[in-house]
């Protein structure tokens, strides 16, 4: 019953991450760290109001690893958002979805996550989907390729850290650090790199705050309530959404190779989550 939970959020996590990345995608003419920036302010607000409604103590118990996770996250976050508004949707998505197979690995270390062996085939498979679906794109650099990863290094970082801290933290909290942590860091950034947004601009950057706090919402929960190396294969289902969204609404158009990606990919999310991940 709690494997299902944690599927279920992680896939409402997923479709409002994938809202968020058309939001994004729609104001690629600002700068990344402004976007950021607003983001991150409607996700603070949003997160001391619940917390101060709920009487939960804002700061948490563990203030070493939630400013942490805070630090991770914001650094994940500053170049998922840069490859969104630089490369293709459906490539920056797969790019930034290698996330699990990092929170995998780093959870035997920072976890103690038992894997079997033969997940390890299964995200290998994953990523071959992946690889297969894009194939080489001309139009990502090395420098875009090299931000991509280190997002989703630090991305897996900051999922192994809410593993961690899942038994002494409110999910609403670990949110909290979130912004927290990201708001002086962009914030003075911003100040030299500022763009105002015009007209409908702020109805965009609204509703990637709004969607990200959501999506961030139900994704700690997932990984609060669930096994690292589960939950995280899930999360390559933003890869499918991110094809569907890239083909109806920014017109990109995938070959045969991207269909067959995209069946390798769900193929290895089923046979990982058949795996029971207990000795």
């Amino acid at each position: 019953m709690e494997d299902q939970k944690s599927i279920q959020y992680m896939l409402l996590a997923g479709f409002f991450f994938a809202l968020m990345n058309i939001s994004v995608k729609l104001v690629s003419h600002l700068p990344t760290m402004e976007v950021v920036l607003f983001r991150s302010v409607i996700s603070l607000l949003a997160s001391y109001a619940i917390l101060k409604k709920q009487n939960i103590p804002v700061f948490g118990n563990n203030k070493k690893l939630l400013i942490a996770r805070g630090i991770a996250g914001c650094l994940g976050l500053v170049g998922s958002f840069y490859t969104l508004q630089n490369i293709p949707l459906a490539s920056a998505v797969t790019i930034n979805y290698t996330a699990p197979l990092f929170t995998t690995i780093l959870g035997i270390f920072m976890v103690k996550q038992y894997v079997r062996p033969i997940q390890f085939l299964f995200f290998g498979m994953a990523i071959a989907g992946v690889l297969m679906m894009k194939g080489f794109d001309s139009r990502i650099s090395n420098f875009d390729l090299a931000v991509g990863l280190m997002s989703a290094l630090f991305a897996a970082i900051a999922y192994n850290i809410i593993a961690k801290i899942k038994t002494s933290e409110h999910p609403l909290v670990i949110i909290f650090y979130f912004p927290l942590i990201t708001i002086p860091f962009v914030g003075i950034y911003s100040i030299f790199d500022w763009k105002t947004p015009q007209g409908i601009d702020w109805f965009y950057l609204l509703l990637v705050g709004i969607l990200t706090q959501l999506a961030q919402y139900y994704m700690t929960l997932s990984y609060q309530t669930a096994n690292l190396s589960k939950v995280s294969s899930l999360t390559y289902l933003g890869v499918v959404y991110a094809l569907g969204i890239g083909f109806f609404f920014f017109e990109e158009t995938y070959s045969i190779y991207s269909l067959l990606g995209i069946g390798l990919i769900i193929l290895a999310i089923l046979f990982n989550m058949r795996v029971k991940t207990s000795k």
